[in-house]
């Protein structure tokens, strides 16, 4: 049977591919090779009915409807392997999927989870629906008192973005609480926003939410503005990425680092508190948007072997070839939906790779990642001897705080 395409529609047509080319390096979509290998280091491209490159072919051909018929592209977690290893260097997570998911919410194709945690990121400021008024609940009993700005108006050294899910997740602010511990030893002049501080939004807009994405970057520009700081330091590298990397083109440009670069500086300070030995084979989990985004890979490794008593062994996907956690790009409000479609969970392979190395604890340095890998040690019959700790938590133990 002959199979009629349709063309591109009006509302997609031109005004969409001209789009993408505005966007930086959008024009090197042209010289796309059609190679496949966006499809091959993509997770979930034996998956995805369109991958980059297939989208790219409609582009050219002028059938893109197709991929607004389909829902696969919700499976893309915007983990930018397909632009960390594309031949022709094309920026495809920022300039391709970015852009196709936007047209999809603007279509109305959105799983009801991610409509979910982006209706409250533009109610609540975050995307778990948290009041803003406990954004700093978890600060309670840290001594010394840990430093709000709103209350204080005190000019500090360092200003800590803690973030969403390192503010309300409760398994993630024992992280939030360690490295309150560390910079308070350290001798650290910082404060934190609390109920003023809103998501950093990356997220958000690599699930094609611009609007809301500048929305959440002006709201904490204007609060920023409001306080004396010296630098920014992330919990979260999805705060650090948009805020050295998305912000400054709206204005909002401050020095910004990771904690793990911030802790690593000081490590000739941080060694000689490092007396508890943790014996232990520590695998460590590259972030995406920490590592091959931004290319951080050393500091926290450095952290991790300055440590007593532990080995560090890498897995077979590390650096810039990491396998992703599965929850950037809107992948954390989409768990529900990317199970159903596809029975796999980016978590557990990374999680079998930990135990492949023989690890006895896999180090993360992102909020999302500990609930998550967790997790997935809990349906892996295998990893019930390994544990999840984020570097902070280890470096406490060490201390002995």
């Amino acid at each position: 049977m002959e199979i009629t395409l349709s063309p591109l529609s009006p509302s997609v047509s031109k005004t969409f591919y001209a789009s993408i080319h505005e966007m930086l390096d959008g024009e090197r979509i042209r010289k796309c090779l059609q190679c496949g290998t966006c499809s091959g280091v993509c997770p979930f491209g034996y998956y995805m009915k369109y991958p980059p490159g297939k989208i790219i072919g409609t582009l050219r051909s002028e059938v893109f409807d197709l991929v607004m018929k389909t829902d696969s592209m919700w499976m893309c977690v915007s983990c930018s392997a397909c632009s960390a290893f594309c031949p022709t260097q094309i920026p495809i997570t920022a300039a391709l999927m970015t852009r196709v998911k936007e047209e999809m919410i603007l279509a109305g194709n959105v799983p009801a989870e991610l409509q979910t945690a982006l209706r409250n990121s533009q109610q609540y400021g975050n995307p778990m629906g948290e009041s803003p008024r406990k954004r700093a609940d978890w600060t309670t009993g840290i001594q010394p008192e840990i430093n709000i700005l709103g209350k204080t108006r005190q000019p500090v050294d360092v200003l800590w973005f803690v973030g969403d899910y390192a503010s309300y997740h409760p398994r993630v602010q024992s992280a939030t609480r360690a490295l309150a511990k560390i910079l308070n030893t350290l001798g650290v002049n910082f404060g934190i926003l609390g109920p003023e501080e809103n998501s950093d939004g990356d997220s958000q807009r690599l699930a094609g939410e611009r609007g809301i994405f500048e929305m959440l970057a002006k709201k904490n520009g204007q609060t920023f503005r409001k306080y004396k700081f010296n630098k920014i330091v992330t919990t979260d590298p999805h705060a650090f990425n948009a805020l050295k990397n998305e912000y400054p083109a709206l204005g909002i440009s401050y020095p910004v680092q990771h904690f793990t670069e911030f802790l690593a500086e000081r490590l000739a300070q941080i060694k000689p508190l490092l007396k508890n030995e943790i014996s232990a084979k520590i695998a460590y989990h590259d972030p995406c948007y920490l590592g091959r985004v931004n290319g951080v890979y050393d500091e926290p490794r450095e952290l991790l072997r300055s440590i007593p008593g532990v080995e560090l062994t890498e897995m077979s996907h590390q650096r810039a070839n990491s396998l992703c956690c599965g929850g950037g790009g809107g992948g954390m409000w989409l768990d529900g939906f990317q199970w159903e479609k596809a029975h796999v969970r980016l978590s557990e392979w990374r999680v079998k790779e930990a135990i492949s190395a023989n690890a006895n604890i896999l180090a993360v340095a992102c909020p999302y990642e500990p609930p998550r890998f967790e997790d997935a040690t809990k349906t892996i019959s295998s990893a019930s001897h390994l544990k999840v700790r984020e570097i902070s938590e280890l470096l406490v133990e060490s201390m002995g705080l």
